[in-house]
């Protein structure tokens, strides 16, 4: 006679636990980001000032409108050009490291410079204010306004960009937000699925039934 025996099933793969995805991306997140700051330059931002000023003090109307223009072409080809020589850097280094920006309570505009160099920064930012006024003055005759110098660029004490500790951070929120969307979009077990892994014997109730037979 043959014995018949019942093999206990396989037992389902426990599911992994949901905060698992979030502290994975937190984790993943603050690494790429702790990396990212460590292994990127620092970079330095120097400031330049100038202020438009008409032959007619109280005419502040018609100097805040020339600061807005001088602002828009003080990073044109014709201002770089003649900025570089001064600044002892490559014309397409000023084009990408070079902002103007104008402000709308007075007629000054601010000319930035970055650079992985604080030193190199300052020279970029004050050849550039220092062409823009160039070529403003040579016109100055016909518009009656000049562009002076308000303050020179000084030489940055600290890096503008973000440290390892910030991108870090950054990096874990990034992560966690992540994280958090791939647990809403996660598969779910189906019910189905539930009641059959519940309606299963488990390895000892399985082994009783064995040793009945």
């Amino acid at each position: 006679m043959t014995e018949n025996t019942v093999r206990a099933p396989r037992p389902f793969p426990r599911a992994i636990p949901p905060w698992s995805l979030l502290a994975a991306g937190v984790l993943a997140g603050g690494l790429l980001g702790g990396a990212y700051g460590v292994l990127t330059p620092p970079s330095y931002t120097a400031t330049a000032y100038v202020i438009a000023v008409t032959a007619d003090k109280s005419d502040t109307a018609s100097a805040q409108g020339f600061a807005q223009a001088y602002g828009r072409v003080a990073t044109q080809l014709a201002v770089l050009g003649d900025a570089q020589m001064w600044a002892g850097v490559p014309l397409k280094t000023l084009q990408n490291s070079v902002q103007a920006e104008t402000s709308p309570d007075a007629p000054m505009v601010a000319v930035s410079a970055s650079s992985p160099h604080a030193l190199q920064a300052t020279d970029m930012a004050n050849a550039v204010a220092r062409s823009l006024i160039q070529h403003a003055n040579e016109t100055k005759s016909d518009t009656n306004v000049e562009l002076l110098q308000f303050s020179r660029a000084p030489k940055p004490t600290a890096p503008t960009s973000a440290s390892s500790k910030v991108t870090a951070l950054v990096g874990a929120s990034a992560g966690g937000l992540l994280g958090g969307l791939a647990l809403l979009v996660r598969p779910r077990r189906r019910p189905a699925e539930s009641a059959l892994q519940a309606s299963v014997p488990g390895p000892a109730v399985a082994a009783d039934v064995h040793g009945q037979l």
